[in-house]
Order: structure tokens, then C-alpha cells, then sequence
């Protein structure tokens, strides 16, 4: 099994920035896939920004440009750095592990972007 703990979400002010963390723990195979996804009150889970085949990461149109995906191999941890957050990037923000024919999500953390 394998468990994913999301941090670092909260409130902030419009523009301004937020960066989260997801460490993931248990039976990770070397390969695998880490990203993010969020979904706000009344709408659906969407992608934010994940990994997929080789070392490349989609976004979200509506993220290019302000967030950006990373990960530390040795810490089993993924990161996204917000910047020139908007209100409409309010929701809950949920981190993914994909392994094998395995697929994990976080709890969540969520995020309010608000004056």
C-alpha cells in the first residue's frame, strides 16, 4: 500500500503564491507517475499538472505559465509551486501516484485564494 500526505495548502491573497508538498510513503516502486489535480465546490476533479510517459508534465491551460510541477526521487515527494494565484484556482488540491496498474490519491489540501 501506499499512503500520500499532502501539505503546505491555506489562504492568499490574489497574485499571490503557494507552494505544496505531497510525500508519499510505503511500497513505491522506482517508476512510477506523481501529480496533482483539484476540484472546486460543485465541480468536478480536474488535472492541475501530472507526469506522464518519459520525464515530461501536462498542465492545465489554465495553470501554464504560473505553476510548476517537481519532484525529489530520495524523499518520495512531489511539489507545486503556485505563483500568480488567482480565485478561481480555489479548490481542493489532491496529489496522484500512478504505479503499475496502481492508483493513489491524497486527502487533500485545500487551497482559497481570496482579498
Amino acid at each position: 500500500q501506499v499512503q500520500l500526505v499532502e501539505s503546505g495548502g491555506g489562504l492568499v491573497q490574489p497574485g499571490g503564491s503557494l507552494r505544496l508538498s505531497c510525500a508519499a510513503s510505503g511500497r513505491i516502486f522506482s517508476r512510477n507517475f506523481m501529480g496533482w489535480y483539484r476540484q472546486a465546490p460543485g465541480k468536478q476533479r480536474e488535472l492541475v499538472a501530472d507526469e506522464i510517459i518519459g520525464t515530461r508534465t501536462m498542465y492545465a491551460d489554465s495553470v501554464k505559465g504560473r505553476f510548476t510541477i517537481s519532484r525529489d526521487n530520495a524523499k518520495n515527494t512531489v511539489y507545486m509551486q503556485m505563483n500568480s494565484l488567482k480565485p478561481e484556482d480555489t479548490a481542493v488540491y489532491y496529489c496522484r501516484l500512478r504505479q503499475g496498474p496502481d492508483d493513489y490519491w491524497g486527502q487533500g489540501t485545500q487551497v482559497t485564494v481570496s482579498s
